[in-house]
């Protein structure tokens, strides 16, 4: 858990830099927020020092001038997409989007969803949005997208998309996740607009790949593994290397698009202002990382987190082979292996040992505490409980949660819930941990150290139920889970 990012230091260069920007057009800009707006998760693990909420933070002294417009890739609709990182779908998250910004004063008033082709999802949630009063708009495919420009800059190509109407001088365009289709809704705008004849410009605010560390550090490398599903590839910018003769990092879809950006900036202005994707963006990350062996390290767990939740997703068949494939070739890249996450060797030593489920957490001091699957209780929740006592200081004989007190739970779960599962969850052991704290001093202790469990690894022999999964995700530990089903049934 060593500091390797000064977020300070990228909050200062970071908002000076997308000032300047702004500056350099007139009293309308195009600003796409590439990643997590206010809770970039991601960066953080791969940057440790980067708060979640830092792009926030910056926005906030622009509230006054800016306005939201969040896109969503009506295929993502259509498939239900989920955030792995809050475990909800890509649609449930634009309405908890919206209304985030609103609560902190930014105005959000219009959704657009894009590559929009009918689907009854997409018609399904549309309606929805209507029905909240939220203005929708429809982005359709183009042919030949992105590269018959002369068609994608016509009346045939971002012509038939539907006009966002704006009002505020500053407009950003995020999403929930990548590949929502923000830089297309921006250059669809800048096409419209012009057409209205009013010469708006366009910048982009993507915190990864770092343009300016090597194309194959492991934090760009994370970055290659969290956009697997997506073919996303980095690349060394040719644009950018043949205008100054230096190397610098981008991505593909950005490096296609280019062509695109540059012929609708000739088509307002007579020339284009950027002479490379790179130019395009304002990302300051790669000059604040302070420790770059702490960002490397955490970057390479990133990758290993990264192919266990591929690898689930397959066994769950929600995922591809594809994108394990290329997380492999990725760990290869970065000289990596899964038994270079501690909690992982941990957890399956003690799984083989015992032939029965086994989970292991790592404390912030490097310590790794175990958990094994018993009658009362599931291997995830036994390394939860066992965690706090040490934290706590609590000798591990001490029994937080008498026996005689998880058996009634267990009997309404069984008895009148129809549960099949006796064990608790780790939901339901923290929920009998507070009733035990209101006379018990050591449960007391206990659950005053969950907060210290924040950013923890934690790893589990088998894959574990959705409960579960969340809670560790409210709890901010960081969890994977081997591909393997806890019992062999064929539903689950």
């Amino acid at each position: 858990m060593k500091t390797g990012f000064d977020n300070q230091k990228y909050l200062t260069m970071q908002s000076e830099h997308i000032r300047d920007r702004i500056s350099q057009f007139g009293n309308k800009l195009y600003l796409e927020f590439g990643g997590k707006l206010f809770d970039d998760f991601h960066a953080s693990r791969v940057l440790p020092g980067f708060q979640p909420d830092s792009k926030l933070k910056m926005l906030l002294q622009l509230a006054d001038q800016a306005e939201i417009v969040i896109a969503i890739n009506a295929a993502d609709i259509e498939k239900n997409k989920v955030r792995h990182d809050l475990g909800i779908t890509y649609d449930m998250d634009v309405l908890r989007l919206i209304q985030e910004f609103r609560d902190r004063g930014f105005r959000t008033e219009s959704v657009v969803i894009t590559r929009y082709a009918g689907q009854s999802a997409a018609i399904q949630f549309k309606a929805k949005l209507e029905n909240l009063g939220i203005r929708v708009y429809r982005h359709y495919p183009i042919d030949g997208y992105p590269h018959n420009v002369s068609h994608i800059v016509s009346d045939h190509g971002y012509g038939k998309n539907d006009y966002i109407e704006t009002t505020m001088p500053l407009v950003i365009i995020t999403a929930p996740g990548p590949g929502s289709g923000k830089m297309a809704t921006c250059l669809s705008q800048l096409y419209h607009e012009n057409k209205r004849g009013i010469k708006a410009g366009y910048a982009k605010f993507e915190t990864f790949p770092i343009w300016n560390i090597p194309l194959k550090h492991p934090v760009n490398l994370a970055y290659e593994a969290a956009t697997a599903d997506l073919n996303d590839v980095n690349m060394i910018d040719p644009f950018h290397l043949e205008a100054y003769g230096v190397t610098t990092v981008n991505y593909n879809r950005d490096v296609e698009i280019y062509p695109v950006l540059a012929a609708m900036f000739e088509g307002i202005y007579g020339y284009c202002p950027y002479k490379s994707p790179t130019d395009m963006g304002v990302n300051m990350a790669g000059n604040c990382i302070i420790d770059d062996e702490a960002c490397r390290e955490a970057s390479r767990q990133e990758i290993i987190r990264r192919y266990y939740q591929a690898l689930n997703r397959l066994a769950r068949d929600e995922g591809s082979r594809e994108e394990v494939y290329k997380i492999e070739i990725l760990m290869k890249q970065a000289k990596i292996n899964a038994s270079q996450r501690p909690v992982t060797v941990a957890a399956n030593e003690l799984a083989a040992r015992n032939q029965s489920p086994a989970a292991a957490l790592e404390l912030p001091d490097g310590r790794i505490v175990t958990g094994k699957t018993s009658a009362l209780l599931g291997a995830s929740a036994a390394a939860l409980l066992n965690a706090v006592k040490e934290l706590g200081g609590i000798p591990d004989e001490t029994h937080l949660i008498s026996p005689s007190f998880i058996e009634p739970i267990q009997g309404l779960k069984t008895r009148y819930l129809g549960s099949r599962n006796p064990r608790l969850h780790t939901d339901e052991v923290l929920i009998a941990l507070s009733m035990c704290a209101a006379t018990d001093p050591n449960a007391r202790t206990a659950l005053e150290q969950l907060p210290k469990l924040r950013g923890c690894q934690v790893h589990t022999s088998v894959m574990l139920s959705p409960v579960d999964i969340r809670f560790f995700a409210r709890l901010g530990l960081e969890l994977t889970s081997e591909p393997i089903y806890e019992s062999k049934k064929i539903y689950h």
